[in-house]
């Protein structure tokens, strides 16, 4: 038996990659869990009832569920805030328009400061103030936060017509600089979109930003609104299925493409060529996974085992486990049906018969070692 002493002792030198384990405290042979996970059958029933996790992904509290686009658009109205530049015409009254340098006070700003009066005209506009007034030297101060520009004017026009008879006034915005969404993640120009008297919805800021990129996930786009996330489907958006329609944005919206990386879905176990696969605009089914591979390696693989280990979406730590038995007639038809969701793990079983051959593999080195070992000592 010294020999087998000396072979097992000889393992420390061999040759090859090789981490010293007398630093490391594990129990190898312990059991990682003790929970048993039921395994569920893709029957036809199963393939029914299943669902489609892009169908779903537009939440029935998004703002695209039951929106009508087009009411949205004619009764949207700008409504003006700190940091806008409002410009303001009176017709055969130059003197009295943001565009002349030297405006002429009336009598009904007389009350107004006088450091007030002097500030600069900004790019021929009033610049609205953070408290959200704004200061017409004609008339005094404003308060015109929230307010449309046809309030404003109306405003203007009653405090002028104390001076002027019948005035003709028209207010602008000159410069929009209080609201913008950001649009981020894979698009081709991502960055900030004012908020103007033009509706801006959620397709048209995609579009504006150039659009999305190849490996960008469109299924998965993300809307930021104060407190609420919302998931997206911009394909559903566009053909306005399922109940879902494209909608305004509103300011201070954070629009967000990521990649497909979120979207993946992992072929191990006895295939032909292990790998993770990015589903198709968030689709994917067991056959186009089994595809992907160049399907089961059938010297190796157990057709009656081929895994879809899935994490729950309430209990990350407790998967749910469906096996697919492909010695079945209906089987290939299943795995055409069956939809898989993003991050699923598809793992194809070893045949026991093929499992008793590799450990014959194993070991037929060593019995041939002790073999010629024993007839080399006669």
């Amino acid at each position: 038996m010294l020999w087998i002493v000396a072979a097992l002792g000889g393992c420390s030198w061999a040759p090859g990659p090789a981490l010293d384990a007398s630093r490391l405290h594990d129990d190898i042979g312990a059991k990682t869990g003790t929970d048993v996970y039921p395994v569920q059958l893709i029957t036809a029933d199963v393939v029914k009832n299943q669902i489609d996790a892009v169908a779903v992904s537009n939440s029935q509290d998004s703002p695209a569920m039951g929106a009508d686009l087009a009411a949205s658009i004619a009764k949207y109205e700008y409504r003006i805030g700190p940091q806008d530049l409002l410009g303001v015409t009176v017709l055969y009254n130059p003197q009295l328009s943001s565009s002349n340098g030297n405006m002429q006070m009336m009598p009904v700003g007389a009350g107004a400061d006088v450091s007030q009066q002097q500030l600069p005209l900004e790019q021929n506009g009033f610049r609205v103030a953070p408290n959200g007034e704004v200061y017409y030297p004609p008339v005094g101060m404003l308060r015109v936060a929230g307010k449309t520009a046809e309030q404003v004017r109306s405003m203007i026009a009653t405090a002028l017509s104390k001076e002027i008879r019948d005035p003709r006034v028209d207010v602008r915005v000159v410069s929009y600089r209080n609201s913008r969404v950001d649009v981020t993640g894979l698009v081709k120009n991502p960055g900030s979109l004012q908020i103007t008297d033009v509706p801006l919805s959620m397709i048209n800021a995609i579009a504006r930003t150039g659009g999305t990129l190849p490996d960008a996930d469109v299924q998965k786009v993300r809307l930021t609104r104060g407190n609420q996330v919302y998931e997206l489907d911009l394909d559903t958006l566009i053909s306005r299925s399922n109940g879902a329609s494209d909608f305004l944005l509103q300011g201070g919206d954070v629009v967000n493409v990521p990649d497909r990386l979120a979207s993946r879905i992992f072929v191990l176990g006895e295939v032909v060529k292990p790998t993770s696969l990015l589903m198709n605009k968030g689709r994917l089914s067991l056959a186009d996974a089994l595809a992907g591979v160049n399907s089961i390696d059938v010297h190796a693989a157990d057709p009656r085992q081929v895994f879809v280990i899935r994490g729950m979406r309430d209990n990350p730590t407790q998967p749910s486990v469906y096996r697919l038995d492909m010695t079945q007639v209906d089987a290939l038809l299943l795995s055409t049906r069956f939809r898989l969701e993003p991050l699923d793990v598809v793992y194809i079983g070893t045949s026991d018969a093929v499992r008793f051959n590799r450990v014959l593999e194993q070991i037929t080195p060593t019995i041939q070692t002790a073999f010629f070992t024993r007839q080399l000592g006669r």
